[in-house]
């Protein structure tokens, strides 16, 4: 029988991932746990889950982002519960949490009692939602239908795009108009397939105008300069 509660455990100390997967075992739950914010999101990405439970120091990102990130895009939350794990948290610390939709605070160490009390009312509830695709052209033309993977291939590109944004910002100033074009072509294909076409089409424009600079056009860098603000303006609504 499929497991009707989904667990999302965003964790990355393997004592403690043990713990949690023998607190909750049970043939109608079904735990994954991963050690990062970037792996959650992805994972938010591609399925939904019924309760997710974070720790707040976590290796890259501060867990704290990621209970922003759910806040700003509750289509990633959907109906899950969110739990984190806290040491000697002071109230203002536990009032943003509230605030960022968290129901349930469980100590380090975590009794057995604490991790279960978070299942309930969950058992009874109904299955989740899956993830919209806000972009179902896009999912229909180059995903062939598949939602889920048009949401994995986004949440990469979220983790890629601010790479971009810094390599773009730094190949503006030192007018590298090489770098810039390379960029540009790479970004306008990306955009295409995620389902943004004017976005896609401003990268096109920038790698026309790098292209035009590279050749000696001398209006070319000032439209280059002018070009990408607009870029990284819609990289950054895609974060």
């Amino acid at each position: 029988m499929a497991a009707r509660i989904r667990v999302l455990l965003v964790e990355d100390d393997p004592t403690l991932q043990r713990f949690v997967a023998m607190a909750l075992e049970d043939d109608e739950v079904r735990l994954q746990a991963c050690i990062s914010v970037d792996e959650a999101l992805l994972a938010l990405a591609t399925q939904s889950f019924d309760l997710v439970i974070s720790d707040l120091m976590l290796p890259g990102r501060h867990g704290i982002d990621l209970l922003q990130t759910l806040q700003q895009r509750p289509a990633l939350r959907g109906n899950a519960r969110l739990a984190v794990f806290s040491a000697g948290l002071n109230p203002a610390v536990r009032a943003q949490l509230e605030s960022l939709g968290v129901t349930r605070f469980l100590s380090k160490p975590c009794s057995l009692a604490d991790l279960q009390a978070c299942l309930d009312g969950l058992r009874d509830a109904p299955p989740s939602a899956a993830v919209p695709s806000i972009h179902q052209a896009a999912v229909e033309q180059y995903f062939g239908g598949n939602a889920a993977l048009y949401q994995a291939f986004l949440a990469r590109c979220r983790v890629q795009f601010p790479l971009d944004i810094a390599a773009g910002r730094l190949a503006c100033e030192q007018g590298d108009h090489v770098k810039i074009r390379h960029l540009a072509h790479s970004l306008k294909s990306v955009l295409l397939t995620l389902g943004h076409p004017e976005a896609a089409a401003v990268a096109k424009q920038l790698e026309l105008d790098a292209q035009q600079a590279g050749d000696g056009r001398e209006d070319a860098s000032a439209a280059i300069r002018a070009a990408w603000p607009r870029l990284e303006d819609a990289l950054a609504q895609l974060l």
